[in-house]
């Protein structure tokens, strides 16, 4: 792990896979980095705020992660490769492809199973916490957005952004979270300002960037993951490589006003 020195204002940490936790189901034919893993498990980064949890999922062939139960969080898969299947006992059977996204609003509770189809498949879930005090009162809501219809926000010629979660994105969750997926141009560079007592996650889908914060600069490569925390308003440069560069980044405030789940 590379650490920047933590100074008055944020604090930047990078995870290369290898320091990331790591899983497999289905007898080893999906295999999972984890840049934040479980509170109980090893490598990664720590959970911050209502980000809880966040893998990386990858199959070769078909496979299956068989029923089991959820309570309370919010669940976001977005698949960036194959397609995904979700059965659930709400009665919903769905299959996503490439570019689309499914959520759980998991509420009172609801078990699933995930399906993965084909020759490769690749996808992140992401778990938020939500207001625990009211979510356990709601029912438990499935929805999913395709490709085609999530809203894109060209920043400029060579930057856009895939809003995922968010006020403008294709889903909002109880749990207060930004989730983009900034597509950069190789020579091109995106610059977005951070909130004080905030933080920004951030995992290299595809090709190469250069993250820029104060005077700390850290360049990743792809599967890379970067946590920055910030205690007073900051701005966060990210240059693309030579390849260009897509990335997911979260952000949100450390504190999202209500109390979380301690582990």
């Amino acid at each position: 792990m590379k650490t920047a020195p933590i100074t008055a204002n944020y604090s930047i940490d990078v995870y290369s896979p290898d320091e990331q936790g790591s899983g497999s189901f289905d007898g080893g034919k999906i295999s999972e980095i984890k840049p934040i893993p479980f509170p109980h498990e090893s490598g990664g980064a720590n959970r911050t705020g209502p980000l809880l949890y966040w893998a990386w999922a990858s199959a070769r062939g078909d496979g299956v992660i068989g029923m089991h139960p959820h309570q309370g969080f919010e669940i976001v898969s977005y698949v960036m490769e194959g397609s995904v299947g979700h059965t659930d006992t709400a009665g919903n059977n769905r299959r996503i492809g490439a570019g689309g996204i499914q959520a759980m609003q998991t509420g009172s509770g609801i078990s699933h199973q995930e399906e993965m189809y084909g020759d490769r498949t690749e996808f992140f879930q992401v778990w938020f916490e939500p207001d625990m005090r009211q979510s356990l009162r709601k029912a438990p809501v499935y929805s999913e957005v395709q490709e085609s219809d999530s809203p894109i926000q060209r920043v400029n010629s060579q930057v856009s952004l895939k809003q995922i979660i968010g006020p403008n994105g294709s889903l909002q969750l109880e749990a207060p979270v930004v989730w983009n997926e900034a597509r950069i141009q190789s020579g091109a560079s995106y610059t977005m300002p951070l909130d004080a007592h905030s933080f920004a996650a951030l995992v290299v889908a595809n090709g190469s960037a250069t993250l820029n914060i104060g005077s700390d600069e850290r360049a990743l490569s792809r599967r890379d993951f970067a946590m920055i925390k910030t205690s007073s308003s900051e701005t966060l440069k990210i240059a693309a490589g030579d390849k260009g560069a897509t990335l997911s980044v979260i952000t949100a405030h450390s504190d999202p006003g209500y109390p979380l789940i301690s582990f």
